[in-house]
C-alpha cells in the first residue's frame, strides 16, 4: 500500500488517552459512552475517526470538534447511557438556523456522530477492541461499525464494532459479505475511513463505518547530541513514537524519561522499521552518518533525513558511491538532505519543528507550503 494513500488523521495519542481514562473508570459507580465521528460532508475541524469518551459524571476525554460541539454530545451521550442504546447525531453547521448546534463557526460542514454506550462486560465493546488493536504490533487495523441498522441481521444492533481480519470475518453480514468485502477493499486501497450504506434483501438499509487504522507514525532518531532531546519532545507531545539510537553512556539522563526506547547502534537491527517510519540521521558526525545511510537505506522507511547543509550529503553521497555504493533514483526519493522545511529555524526546538512538519508533509503526500496558497479543500473529500 501507498504511503500517501493511507490516512494519518487518526490521533495514537488520542486513543491512548481514552484506553488510559476507560482503563481507570469503575464500573460499579460509572456509565461510560464512546463518542465516534463516522461521517463528514463538507469542511470540519476534526474527521472521520475522532473520537470521545464520555463519563455520565460530565467528563471526557478526546474531542470531536474544535471544543463546540462536545458539550452538545455530552448530553446526547449521556441520554444513550441511560437508555443503554446508541444513536447518530447530526451536526449541520451549513445552516443558517439560530438553534442549530454548531451554526457560526463557520466549518460549514455536515457531521455525523455515533454515541455507544460502552458495556464492561462485553471483551469486544468498542474500547477494547481499540485496546486489542493497540496490544498488537505495528500493523493498519480495519474495523466496521455498525452505524446504522434498519432490521434484524443476525443479531447486529447499532453501535456494534468489528474487526476486519480477513473475508471470514465478515460471514456475520450474511448476503452482503461479498459487497462488504469490495467495499473495504477499497477503502484499503484508498486508505481512508468512510461509512458505506448497503441494501438488505428486504429493501431496508444497512449503514456501516469502515475504518482504517494505521500505526503512530515512528521516528528512528540516531544520535546522541543534545539536539535529540527537544525532537524526541516534540514528537512524542504529537502522539508519534521516538527510539532515539544512541550509546546509552553517552545521552542525556532526561532522554530516558522522554523517548520510548533507548537501543545501542550494535542493536539498531532489532527495531520495527516500517513504511511509517522516519528516520533522522543527526550525529553531527561526518563518518557516523556515513556509516549510517547505507543501513537506513536498508529498511522500509518512507523517509530518511540528513541533518546539515547540502554538500555535506552530497560528500556523502559521493564517498559510498566511490566505495561501490549506489543509491538509486528510488531510494534518492526517500532521503531529504538538507532534513526539515524552509522556515528559517535556528534554535534546536525551532529545527525539530522544522522537520516534524517536513515529515507530516511527506507522509500525507502534501507540499508543505502555505495554506493560502492551496486551491483545493484542506482535508480530502470523497
Amino acid at each position: 500500500m501507498n504511503l500517501s494513500r493511507i490516512d494519518l488523521n487518526k490521533s495514537m495519542k488520542e486513543i491512548k488517552a481514552i484506553i488510559n481514562a476507560y482503563d481507570h473508570i469503575d464500573p460499579e459507580k460509572n456509565k461510560a459512552a464512546i463518542a465516534t465521528v463516522v461521517r463528514v460532508e463538507g469542511s470540519s475541524y476534526r474527521r472521520t475517526g475522532a473520537r470521545m469518551l464520555v463519563m455520565d459524571d460530565g467528563v471526557w476525554v478526546g474531542g470531536i470538534s474544535g471544543g463546540c460541539l462536545e458539550g452538545d454530545a455530552l448530553k446526547r451521550a449521556r441520554l444513550a447511557m441511560a437508555k443503554a442504546q446508541s444513536g447518530l447525531v447530526t451536526y449541520d453547521t451549513t445552516e443558517d438556523d439560530q438553534y442549530q448546534i454548531g451554526v457560526g463557526l463557520g466549518c460549514n460542514g455536515v457531521i455525523d456522530v455515533l454515541l455507544t454506550p460502552l458495556n464492561f462486560d462485553n471483551p469486544n465493546n468498542p474500547v477494547e477492541l481499540l485496546k486489542s488493536c493497540m496490544a498488537e504490533r505495528r500493523q493498519t487495523h480495519i474495523l466496521l461499525t455498525v452505524m446504522r441498522l434498519e432490521s434484524d441481521l443476525n443479531g447486529l444492533t447499532p453501535g456494534q464494532m468489528l474487526r476486519y481480519t480477513g473475508p471470514e470475518s465478515l460471514a456475520i453480514f450474511g448476503s452482503l459479505h461479498s459487497e462488504l468485502e469490495e467495499a473495504v477493499q477499497q477503502q484499503r486501497y484508498k486508505g481512508r475511513s468512510a461509512p458505506k450504506t448497503f441494501e438488505l434483501a428486504d429493501g431496508s438499509e444497512l449503514e456501516i463505518f469502515i475504518e482504517i487504522l494505521p500505526p503512530e507514525v515512528h521516528l528512528v532518531l540516531m544520535g546522541h547530541q543534545y539536539d535529540v532531546l527537544p525532537l524526541t519532545r516534540l514528537v512524542k507531545e504529537i502522539g508519534w513514537r521516538a527510539t532515539v539510537v544512541a550509546n546509552p553512556q553517552k545521552v542525556m539522563q532526561k532522554l530516558f524519561a522522554v523517548a520510548d526506547e533507548l537501543i545501542a547502534p550494535a542493536d539498531f537491527n532489532t527495531i520495527l522499521i516500517d513504511e511509517h517510519t522516519a528516520v533522522i540521521l543527526m550525529s553531527h558526525d561526518f563518518k557516523t552518518d556515513k556509516y549510517n545511510l547505507p543501513k537506513a537505506l536498508r529498511t522500509k522507511a518512507s523517509y530518511i533525513g540528513l541533518l546539515g547543509p547540502r554538500v555535506r550529503s552530497e560528500k556523502i553521497f559521493t564517498e559510498l558511491a566511490q566505495e561501490g555504493i549506489e543509491i538509486s533514483e528510488t531510494d534518492m526519493e526517500r532521503i531529504h538532505a538538507p532534513v526539515g522545511l524552509d522556515i528559517g529555524a535556528v534554535s534546536p526546538e525551532e529545527i525539530a519543528l522544522s522537520i516534524v512538519a517536513e515529515i507530516r508533509a511527506v507522509f500525507s503526500d502534501r507540499g508543505g507550503a502555505a495554506l493560502r496558497l492551496r486551491t483545493t479543500p484542506i482535508h480530502e473529500r470523497d
